[in-house]
């Protein structure tokens, strides 16, 4: 038997399988599908995966869990809304129309839309978990630790934004919260609305802006946006949001402490806007580091696992495990919503079974590649159908095709093996490149991708050469963490740089400019012959002929366009970019080969602001 967990209707909507015994069989996220990024609509698709699975393996769906209680986000909204009124009108109205007329009855609309995939469904086989429960699950039981600490932080749920919680074989158990509307990960999307980025999707952009800046504004924002205690627990001064009580996530208080009006997103980014994004990195950082320490002290335990959307933030992530207390840490890799589906199935399983906790010495994400793959047989008959010409080699053949190409500049699309769950591409769903390079990164970012230029590209690392490289000994699967490129790789700085801005992209600080950030760091993605075999051989014969183990590996996609998930979504960003090779299965497409442009068989990627 199995249950199906969902996560929707906010954003990142997702499904996962789980197997009564705690495997995770399979985990999708709905944008993969729809093409629409942070897909919140119920996740018909996802869910209609995860059920063609269980039919496929013979296993019985037993139940469905929905990740929150929907009741609880209802109750928090009205009583927000009467303690702030008559502020707030404007967007009270509108939200309880929107909930009157679908979210009151969030059951109804899910069971119907179950029903039109399992025709058995009955409202006694759905349940509803809660939001930080979900993440708590999510965080713990696939984790590598039989016991370990616990901490989810994100925007809100029903009403925590913030908790603790101690993990133990098949127990959760609470420790604390913090309430709405104290929220980091509110904190954070205000900044990112300020600095012109959109809210649930650009706080990773406010992150890589960070290092441009300077903290000149952290003590102005520790001063006056929010108190942080000795113990970790911390407050906001609500009269500087607006996102409680309006549309918006600021006031004109917060306007007039900075001075400046909020970015528009078509307009360059200023100085300002760097420094503001490296202030209210710093705070947060301070903040998530003093709410670890104080949990560590308490707990005495050796072992830290995270959740929640703040999780994301892989700069704060590397500040808990150098300096928490923790031995190690385990960050859940779809650590957002999406993860919640995950979670909030696994939590149904070990409170309403007897399972006994399998823990893998690795994990039990599976490295995440937990969607839909593809044959070469599916790849080679959809390639025949628009007649492309390929090459079909053998995986020695190709690996060594390939690494010829990225050492001669070529940038390549990489489809291979089962889709990623989460947010990162973690080689299987890729565009990879030489990171040797100099105007690799400028070339990935406005001839590949179509986004910003100061936006930075992560390294794919053997395993065995990271610690050479970054100085840290455990591996880092997920690239949930950042690390400073060793010293021997940097390049001696001999007069004072001519760039200015986000400019400085283009200074050529290491040997592997094209992966390292403007402070030397670098979101590493450690890559192990056991989690995914081909990409390590791809790796190792680029290190034997060049002497490198790293590669850039960024998600195979256009700015506003979700991952790649079908071999046709790949050709499809392929063809539109000016990527220069396709390796999709055991099949490589060569562009300049190509007798006549294959976007024509497309509709084009999204290309839209994100």
């Amino acid at each position: 038997m199995a249950v199906i967990g969902i996560s929707c209707f906010y954003h990142d909507s997702a499904a996962a399988l789980i197997s009564d015994d705690g495997e995770i069989i399979a985990a999708v996220q709905e944008e993969r599908f729809s093409r629409k990024k942070n897909d919140s609509r119920f996740p018909f698709c996802s869910v209609d995966y995860c059920y063609k699975i269980a039919l496929e393996k013979k296993i019985e769906v037993k139940a469905y869990i929905y990740y929150e209680k929907p009741i609880r986000v209802f109750m928090r909204l009205l009583e927000t809304y009467f303690n702030t009124a008559p502020r707030g009108i404007s967007s009270f109205l509108p939200a309880m129309q929107t909930w009157i007329k679908e979210k009151l009855f969030i059951k109804d609309n899910i069971i119907a839309e179950l029903k039109l995939i399992d025709e058995s469904i009955i409202p006694e086989k759905l349940y509803f978990s809660e939001h930080h429960l979900s993440h708590a699950a999510a965080a713990f039981y696939p984790s590598p630790f039989e016991d370990a600490a616990i901490l989810c932080m994100d925007a809100v749920g029903e009403w925590v934004t913030t908790s603790a919680w101690l993990g133990d074989k098949e127990n959760i158990k609470p420790l604390w919260e913090i309430n709405f509307p104290d929220s980091l990960g509110m904190l954070y999307s205000s900044f990112t609305y300020y600095c012109g980025f959109k809210v649930n999707s650009g706080e990773y952009k406010l992150m890589g802006l960070a290092p441009y800046g300077n903290p000149v504004y952290k003590d102005l924002i520790l001063n006056n946006l929010i108190e942080i205690r000795d113990d970790g627990s911390f407050k906001l001064n609500m009269k500087y949001f607006k996102y409680h009580r309006g549309l918006k996530m600021i006031s004109s208080a917060f306007i007039k402490l900075f001075g400046k009006p909020p970015r528009n997103p078509k307009d360059e980014i200023t100085q300002f806007y760097m420094d503001m994004a490296s202030s209210i990195q710093k705070v947060l950082e301070i903040a998530v580091l003093r709410i670890a320490k104080n949990l560590q002290k308490k707990t005495q335990k050796k072992y830290l696992c995270l959740a929640g959307g703040v999780a994301l933030n892989c700069v704060a992530n590397g500040k808990i495990l150098d300096k928490s207390g923790f031995e190690k840490i385990w960050i859940q890799p779809a650590a957002g919503d999406a993860g919640s589906a995950v979670g909030c199935a696994l939590s149904y399983i070990y409170k309403h079974t007897k399972q006994v906790r399998q823990i893998n010495k690795n994990d039990s994400m599976k490295s995440s590649y937990l969607g839909p793959e593809f044959d070469n047989k599916i790849i080679q008959k959809y390639l025949d159908k628009l007649g492309i010409k390929y090459h079909k080699l053998e995986d020695t053949l190709l690996i060594k095709k390939v690494s010829d190409y990225l050492i001669k500049g070529k940038i390549i699309g990489w489809f291979q093996g089962k889709m990623e769950y989460g947010p990162r591409a973690l080689c299987n769903r890729s565009i990879i490149a030489d990171p040797r390079i100099k105007n690799m990164q400028q070339r990935m970012n406005l001839k590949i991708k179509f986004r910003e230029s100061f936006r930075p590209f992560a390294p794919a690392i053997l395993e065995e050469d990271k610690e050479e490289f970054f100085g840290i000994k455990d591996e880092s699967p997920y690239m949930l963490l950042t690390r400073k490129l060793n010293s021997k790789f940097l390049k001696e700085k001999k007069s004072e740089s001519t760039y200015k801005g986000t400019d400085r992209v283009n200074e050529i600080r290491s040997t592997l400019p094209a992966i390292t950030h403007i402070d030397n760091s670098c979101r590493i993605q450690t890559i192990s012959k056991e989690r995914n075999p081909l990409f390590y051989l791809l790796l190792s014969e680029f290190k034997n002929q060049t002497g490198s183990p790293v590669l850039i590996n960024t998600s195979f996609n256009v700015r506003g366009e979700p991952i790649i998930c079908t071999p046709e979504d790949a050709l499809r960003c392929f063809s539109f970019t000016n990527m220069d090779l396709l390796a999709i299965g055991n099949f490589l497409i060569v562009k300049s080969e190509l007798d006549s442009d294959i976007s024509k068989f497309f509709l084009k990627p999204y290309l839209i602001e994100d």
